[in-house]
């Protein structure tokens, strides 16, 4: 069936691109999605006198995908996940999980532009995860998956590490007070003595 898309479709097509599509893609997605219309003289005429407007959106939409492409390509994402002690997962990484950490750093992304090699991320490690923008536009998206036993020994660490610092600034500030208290001391007992001699001369 031949159709004119009335928005961008991923893996079809643009706002106002002619397809030849199947008939069940259409009558079943399509057309009652409002995704496309029938391809006739009519509606052909109707696309013709709105082409300028569908550029114009074009053009801001390629815009905005650079903009976004920027912001992404400099993003690493982080997924913890339930691992072996080899680091094998219990499961797989997913463009759903993808998202939700995505939407987490303030991205809206639809799921269907989200491409994970699931097959490929069997192990905790780095990753790169396809996002695809508008047109030919996309970006990688750096993935670091890590095991929920490294977070906890990371936090371990961390804990210890920040209690080892705050035991060592709580001794230095004892002992800049104890140093404090001695020197007060220090200048104090000259002036008795002073006092005294005073004292003894009258």
């Amino acid at each position: 069936m031949k159709i004119i898309l009335t928005q961008d479709v991923v893996n079809l097509g643009e706002e106002g691109d002619v397809r030849e599509v199947k008939d069940g893609y259409a009558r079943n997605y399509l057309l009652p999605t409002g995704a496309a219309v029938i391809y006739n003289k009519t509606n052909a005429a109707v696309f013709a006198s709105r082409a300028a407007a569908i550029e114009k959106r074009k053009a801001e939409k390629r815009a905005m995908a650079a903009s976004l492409k920027e912001r992404l390509d400099n993003l690493t994402l982080e997924i913890v996940v339930s691992a072996g002690e080899s680091g094998k997962l219990f499961g797989s990484v997913t463009s759903v999980m993808v998202q939700e950490e995505l939407k987490k750093a303030g991205f809206e992304i639809e799921r269907k532009k989200i491409e994970v090699a699931t097959h490929a991320i069997k192990m905790t490690g780095t990753y790169h995860v396809v996002i695809h923008l508008y047109e030919n536009e996309s970006s990688h998206v750096k993935l670091v998956v890590i095991s929920e036993a490294e977070v906890k020994a990371r936090a371990k660490a961390e804990a210890e590490a920040k209690a080892k610092a705050e035991a060592e600034a709580a001794a230095a500030e004892a002992k800049a007070a104890e140093e404090a208290a001695a020197a007060a001391q220090a200048e104090a007992e000259p002036a008795v003595v002073e006092e005294e001699t005073v004292q003894v001369e009258e």
